[in-house]
């Protein structure tokens, strides 16, 4: 292993551009799929730098593609890099960055939402979560349509120190649509807070770093797109389960142009709703007549305790499903509905 301070700077050796590979491959980016490659290499050394200092590292790239990113991590001169990989395309170009650098690259063919992160890297590098982060980073140009529900699922990993943050304190550096990362870094008050929001800065410090023209991706996006920084917290700003805080936050935003009242009422059985949300929102001390992106992290933590209370008291309530309930109700009525027929049109016959 490489001693810190003491490795020369890692160069890579000539090879094709990253444009020279789409071609030599025949790459073409997958509208289904919502893929668009960086050619830029002064933008992908940008994104990179923002995750900090990556010599002798330890890094996770998400879905490299035909490997701009990948390069700007090399050349950092990080220790190994892992590359994880969907689309069976890309693997070709991305041994040919693995055997200009060998013995730092290790390629899965794989997806990210199922691939286990618990394994992906040394024991020896793993810290205490009150320790500063380890020399563990997790980098990507995200698609579109993977991006939230990967971040969602990171989250929960956090919340739970388990899957990339069984090492400790791991660090992300990811793009988002510009819309979804203004959401990620939204204050209270503001037009885009959202379930995002909350979910991410209770549990992470998180940084809208730059903005990146779609112009700068072929094909080119209908959207800017943002690079966002994560570092997650030594102590939650909520401190209750992930399933719960996310329950909460859900139905609160439910209805985020009505009063915050309207959504917390989905968290109770239409059998005593009406009592049980003034009974949440009095202990809480939240204002029903507030518009949820006017709550606070402070309203958000009392209101997920208050909940954790009555759930505690009456255990069925957290497995209460608001929806589920609609559809039984709907379920019912077109039953009657259907029962009824027939005697109705018995009754048209005999007149």
């Amino acid at each position: 292993m490489a001693v810190p301070g003491k490795a020369a700077a890692f160069h890579l050796p000539p090879l094709p551009t990253v444009g020279e590979i789409i071609k030599l491959f025949r790459l073409k980016a997958q509208k289904q799929l919502s893929q668009n490659f960086l050619l830029d290499l002064r933008l992908t050394d940008k994104i990179v730098r923002q995750a900090g200092e990556l010599k002798n590292a330890y890094v996770c790239e998400v879905g490299p593609g035909p490997g701009g990113i990948t390069r700007s991590i090399l050349s950092a001169g990080v220790e190994q890099l892992l590359l994880i990989e969907k689309d069976a395309r890309f693997i070709p170009g991305l041994q040919m960055l693995s055997e200009a650098a060998p013995g730092k690259v290790r390629i899965v063919h794989g997806d990210i939402l199922t691939y286990k992160m618990e394994k992906a890297f040394p024991k020896h590098l793993k810290k205490n979560w009150e320790d500063e982060p380890p020399d563990i980073h997790i980098i990507g140009n995200l698609p579109f349509s993977v991006s939230t529900p990967l971040i969602i699922k990171w989250l929960e990993n956090v919340s739970k120190k388990d899957g990339p943050f069984i090492y400790g304190r791991t660090q992300m550096t990811l793009t988002f649509q510009k819309e979804v990362a203004e959401r990620l870094t939204a204050n209270p008050g503001g037009k885009q807070l959202s379930r995002l929001s909350i979910m991410s800065q209770h549990l992470c410090t998180v940084e809208n770093c730059f903005v990146i023209p779609g112009q700068a991706f072929v094909p080119k996006p209908e959207v800017d797109v943002a690079v966002v920084h994560f570092t997650p917290l030594v102590q939650p700003k909520i401190q209750q389960p992930f399933e719960l805080v996310e329950k909460v936050v859900q139905s609160v935003f439910q209805f985020r142009r009505k009063y915050c009242f309207r959504g917390l009422e989905t968290l109770f059985p239409e059998n005593g709703r009406l009592k049980r949300t003034e009974q949440l929102m009095m202990t809480a001390n939240v204002d029903p007549t507030l518009r949820p992106f006017q709550l606070s992290m402070s309203h958000f933590r009392n209101l997920c305790n208050t909940y954790r209370k009555m759930c505690d008291e009456d255990p069925s309530l957290f497995v209460y499903n608001y929806r589920e309930e609609l559809r039984q109700k709907k379920m019912r009525k077109s039953l009657c509905k259907s029962t009824s027929q027939p005697q109705q049109i018995e009754e048209e016959d005999q007149l």
